[in-house]
C-alpha cells in the first residue's frame, strides 16, 4: 500500500500562526464495516451516504512554538468541546496525532488549541467520531497547505484528509466528500482503497438524488459499548468470515442498485445490512445489545407503514439505538407526517433530526 505519497516532501514556508475552521458531516453507512486490523484497515469495504445537517464544526488555532520550546518534540494541544475543556477526549486525539506524525511532522512545531462542537448528540450512534476526526484532519490539511512550497490540489487535500481521518476513525474516511463514498478495496469499485474513501465512481439513478434521512433520537446517551470495542470483538467472532464475505457481496449488489434505481432492492439490502450489523453484536463474546425497546417499536412501525401505504421509506442503524429513516425526497411530506404522528413518541423528548444527503467537508 502506497502511503509514501502522504509524507510531505517540501515544507519550507514558515507560518507563525494560523486559525482555520472546517465543517464536516457525519455519514450513514448503507453497507456496514464492522471489524478491522491495524492500522485502521477494514475487513470489508463499505459505502455510505454523506449527511449534511449532522455535522461537526472544528476550529484549530496553530501557534508556532517559541525558541524555548523549539527542541521539544512533544505534540501539545488543548481540546474544548462545546465551550468546555474536555480532558477525557484528549487521549483519543493524542493517539490519533501520534499515528499521523509520520505524515504530519509539523505537528511537533506548533501548539494547538482545538474548539469543536456538534449539531447532534455526541457518542449516541450518529458517527460523531466520523465528523469529529475528519474535521481535525481537514484543519491539519489547511496548515499543511500553508507550509507547502508546492501547490496542493483540492483532490490531494481531500485524499490525504480522508487518509488521515481514517487513522482516527475508520468511518471518518467517508466524511470528506459526498454524496456517496466507498471505503475499502473492492473489485467492483474503480479506484477504491483501504487507505482512504473515494467518491462512488458511477452515475447514480435519479431516484437516489437528494435522498432524505430523518434520524430518530431514541437514546441520546453515550453508548454502553464503544465502536472500537465492538470492532475488536470481530477478531474471534464465530461468524466473522461469513459477515465480511456478505458485506463485500452486498457492496457489489448495491453498486448495481444505485446505478439502476431499483428502490425495492435498495430497501431490502439496506435493512438487511443494519440487522446484520447488530446480529454481530448479539453473537460476539462478550455479547451486547445497543438497540433499545423503542428501536424495535420504530422498526415494526416502519414495516407496517410501508405495507399499508406502499411507501419507499426504509430504516438503517449505526452502532447505536437511533434509527435512520431513509426515503426519497418526493415522499417528504407524508413521511414527516408519519414520523410526527407515529414515530416521534418513541424518541427521547420526541426529538429527531431532519437531514439530507450532502457533499462533504466545507471550509468556513
Amino acid at each position: 500500500m502506497n502511503t509514501h505519497q502522504f509524507i510531505p516532501k517540501i515544507l519550507q514556508k514558515k507560518t507563525e500562526s494560523l486559525s482555520c475552521t472546517w465543517k464536516t458531516p457525519s455519514n450513514i453507512a448503507l453497507v456496514k464495516y464492522w471489524g478491522k486490523t491495524e492500522p485502521q484497515i477494514p475487513k470489508n469495504a463499505s459505502i455510505s451516504f454523506t449527511l449534511s445537517n449532522s455535522h461537526t464544526i472544528t476550529t484549530i488555532d496553530f501557534m508556532s512554538k517559541g525558541n524555548s520550546e523549539a527542541n521539544n518534540n512533544d505534540i501539545n494541544f488543548e481540546f474544548f468541546f462545546e465551550g468546555k475543556k474536555k480532558e477525557d477526549f484528549k487521549p483519543k486525539i493524542a493517539k490519533f496525532f501520534e499515528r499521523i506524525l509520520e505524515y504530519c511532522p509539523y505537528l511537533t512545531t506548533y501548539n494547538m488549541v482545538i474548539h469543536s462542537e456538534n449539531s447532534f448528540p455526541h457518542s449516541s450512534g450518529i458517527a460523531s467520531s466520523a465528523s469529529g476526526m475528519s474535521a481535525i484532519a481537514m484543519c491539519l490539511m489547511s496548515l499543511e497547505k500553508s507550509l507547502s512550497s508546492v501547490e496542493l490540489t483540492d483532490e490531494f487535500i481531500n485524499k490525504k484528509g480522508s487518509f488521515l481521518a481514517r487513522l482516527g476513525s475508520g468511518s471518518a474516511s467517508r466524511s470528506i466528500e459526498g454524496p456517496l463514498v466507498v471505503w475499502g478495496n473492492h473489485p467492483a469499485i474503480e479506484g477504491s482503497s483501504d487507505l482512504f474513501g473515494v467518491l462512488f465512481p458511477y452515475k447514480v439513478h435519479e431516484v437516489f438524488n437528494n435522498y432524505q434521512d430523518a434520524i430518530l433520537l431514541v437514546d441520546k446517551g453515550e453508548k454502553q459499548v464503544s465502536s472500537t470495542v465492538g470492532h475488536d470483538l470481530m477478531h474471534n467472532h464465530p461468524f466473522a468470515t461469513q459477515r465480511f464475505q456478505q458485506a463485500n457481496e452486498n457492496l457489489a449488489t448495491i453498486s448495481d442498485i444505485l446505478q439502476q434505481g431499483d428502490i425495492d432492492l435498495f430497501i431490502n439490502l439496506v435493512e438487511s445490512e443494519a440487522l446484520s450489523l447488530h446480529a454481530m453484536m448479539l453473537t460476539s463474546s462478550p455479547y451486547f445489545i445497543l438497540m433499545k425497546p423503542n428501536t424495535l417499536e420504530i422498526i415494526n412501525a416502519i414495516w407496517r407503514f410501508r405495507k399499508d401505504t406502499g411507501s419507499k421509506l426504509c430504516f438503517t442503524l449505526d452502532a447505536g439505538a437511533n434509527v435512520h429513516v431513509l426515503y426519497p425526497a418526493n415522499e417528504s411530506e407524508n413521511v414527516l407526517q408519519f414520523i410526527d404522528n407515529k414515530l416521534s413518541m418513541f424518541c427521547q423528548k420526541n426529538h429527531y433530526i431532519c437531514d439530507v444527503i450532502g457533499l462533504g467537508a466545507v471550509k468556513l
